[in-house]
């Protein structure tokens, strides 16, 4: 936005689908009040705890309560004692369900050097860091807090030589390992049952193949008639989120749920990201303005027209017997785990 102004509903779209049924969605902005013309919403979790950040070069993290108005946001930001001390250049990503969270913060500002976190809900931040990586950052925690997925470097400005890993409070294990041949790999979500998902650069173009990973069986995709697919997020039910790039070269957010691909891209957003999403359905991510800021958002799920035909025939059934229905609205590394 141009100016401090409250977080308003977005106008209603509908998302169109490739192969199957279309979901309605609304849109909710997300507006970090310290930083009015930059925010991204990058994680939520069942209880609708929305994590992210504001200022598109000092990142300064953010946990947010619903609704997004200005005292609903706790800043969430790792005290860097690396020249300039006490900068923030802290993205918060992932949240579990006990409130516990992962990220990233920039440990050398000089360079652009970041160490991945993890932080309990109250607690202190702890490293995640894989031994021998110049650059770690963590992106996503499941749930259960048990898991987080993340890529490491040897390169100290993280560009190049990229490897998506995943972390169990023990372990690090090596998802690039696993992948096809690639330049660049980033894990960035996995569900209680395991099932990692990301991406990888397969050419020197740039583009990005989205992919899975089921106890070690890799399954590549994109969205059909994309150029360019990142996954970004995962619920325990299957649902993939993130992002692609279209034959027009424009970015848009995408659901991916079992095959059947839906856009997400909120009114009068010039491109789009769809991040992280939880089981209730709710998406959260940003999306770019045509004035220039990057705005968040989150979506709030209603039922598909064949969900609402049945809901009134069931309704029109008990009215006809005379009976009333009430509708219900809707970690040092190697040895602590999130949690």
């Amino acid at each position: 936005m141009r100016k401090h102004v409250h977080p308003v509903l977005g106008a209603a779209l509908l998302l169109s689908a490739a192969g199957g049924a279309a979901h309605s969605q609304t849109f909710t902005n997300i507006i970090d009040p310290l930083n009015p013309t930059f925010t991204q919403a990058l994680g939520i979790n069942n209880s609708n705890t929305i994590v992210g950040y504001g200022n598109g070069s000092d990142f300064n993290g953010f946990v947010l309560t619903l609704p997004p108005v200005s005292g609903n946001f706790t800043r969430e930001n790792f005290t860097n004692p690396s020249p300039p001390p006490g900068t923030l250049f802290t993205q918060v990503i992932g949240i579990d369900a006990n409130g516990d969270t992962v990220g990233f913060y920039v440990s050398n500002p000089t360079v652009g050097t970041t160490s991945g976190f993890g932080k309990g809900n109250g607690g202190p931040f702890f490293n995640i860091n894989q031994s021998g990586f110049a650059f770690n950052q963590v992106l996503g925690v499941n749930e259960a807090g048990t898991e987080t997925a993340g890529y490491s470097s040897t390169d100290p400005t993280g560009a190049t030589l990229q490897q998506a890993f995943t972390f169990d409070g023990t372990s690090f294990t090596n998802i690039n390992a696993l992948l096809p041949a690639n330049f660049n790999s980033q894990a960035t979500g996995v569900n209680d049952a395991g099932t990692v998902v990301g991406f990888y650069q397969d050419d020197t173009a740039g583009d990005f193949s989205a992919f899975t990973d089921k106890a070690g069986v890799i399954t590549s995709f994109e969205v059909p008639g994309s150029t360019s697919t990142q996954a970004l997020g995962v619920n325990d039910k299957g649902e993939i989120v993130g992002d692609y790039v279209g034959a027009s070269g424009q970015m848009f957010g995408f659901l991916d749920n079992g095959g059947v691909f839906s856009t997400i891209n909120p009114p009068g957003a010039t491109s789009s990201t769809a991040n992280g999403i939880n089981d209730l359905g709710r998406i959260v991510g940003f999306y770019s303005a045509a004035n220039g800021d990057t705005i968040g958002f989150v979506t709030s799920t209603v039922p598909e027209p064949a969900t609402w035909a049945l809901l009134a025939s069931g309704f029109l059934g008990l009215a006809l017997v005379g009976a009333r229905a009430r509708r219900a609205g809707p970690r040092s590394v190697g040895a602590q785990a999130i949690g």
